[in-house]
């Protein structure tokens, strides 16, 4: 790790859109912790960039008891935190709400929103703490935080919820130097999205493919809104292919 660097947290980072924001922050100067499930995509993500400075600690965000774990080897590793990107998220199947069982809601509420609350709650006690004191969490909301795809309740549900948690933090974290903001993206080519180029149920009831972007446009965008000192903040960003349908959906 490189001596006197920032430190930034990415959850989620062992694929996706955590992949390439932690690529990009470590080409950044900062030294990235890696949290996931899968030990073996986290090492995946740590042996793609550049060497030293990113370090893979398996977590689930969903457990009290695996994020404060995660968080005391920051503390024993850094002693602070300078960023943390809430980035870890599952959905439901596409399915009827009524359909849904207990179970698939529960896990879409448990890593999407409760986990975004476990990691801020322990960023915010370390960032508090700290000299010196402060540091800026980010929050990965998508355009579902606005409107809904057909038969997505748990997750547009969780990512409505994540933007008042993000303007909660926002708020309480003010007297502490403490910014928050919340990047809502839209159709990122990941492997998550591969689905949309064969077509997905649009609201009209027709299937339809999507127009996608480069998923680094996402990275590029959180290193600048990590960028900014911490008496400025992006509140809110939303970065989304230019033809997707959103601007009129539902």
């Amino acid at each position: 790790m490189t001596p006197n660097a920032k430190i930034a947290l990415v959850t989620g980072a062992g694929s996706g859109i955590g992949r390439a924001v932690s690529l990009a922050l470590a080409s950044a100067g900062y030294s990235v912790v890696l949290a996931g499930r899968r030990a073996a995509e986290l090492e995946k993500t740590a042996a793609s960039g550049t060497p030293g400075a990113m370090i893979a600690v398996p977590a689930d965000v969903s457990k009290p008891e695996s994020v404060q774990a995660l968080f005391t080897r920051i503390r024993e590793t850094f002693g602070r935190l300078d960023l943390l990107f809430n980035n870890a998220g599952t959905s439901a199947p596409g399915i009827p709400m009524e359909d849904l069982t207990y179970e698939q809601w529960s896990r879409v509420v448990g890593v999407n929103l409760t986990g975004a609350f476990l990691c801020a709650q322990q960023a915010i006690k370390l960032m508090k703490e700290q000299r010196p004191r402060g540091g800026r969490l980010i929050n990965n909301g998508s355009i579902s935080a606005y409107v809904p795809r057909p038969n997505s309740a748990p997750y547009t549900a969780t990512k409505h919820a994540i933007t008042g948690l993000t303007r909660s933090i926002s708020l309480d974290g003010r007297a502490y130097d403490i910014a928050c903001g919340q990047i809502d993206i839209g159709n990122a080519a990941t492997e998550m999205t591969e689905r949309m180029t064969a077509g997905v149920p649009q609201a009209n009831g027709t299937t339809m493919a999507e127009p996608r972007m480069d998923v680094r446009h996402v990275a590029e965008a959180v290193v600048y809104m990590a960028s900014l000192p911490l008496d400025a903040n992006v509140q809110f960003i939303t970065v989304m292919a230019t033809k997707m349908p959103f601007i009129g959906r539902g």
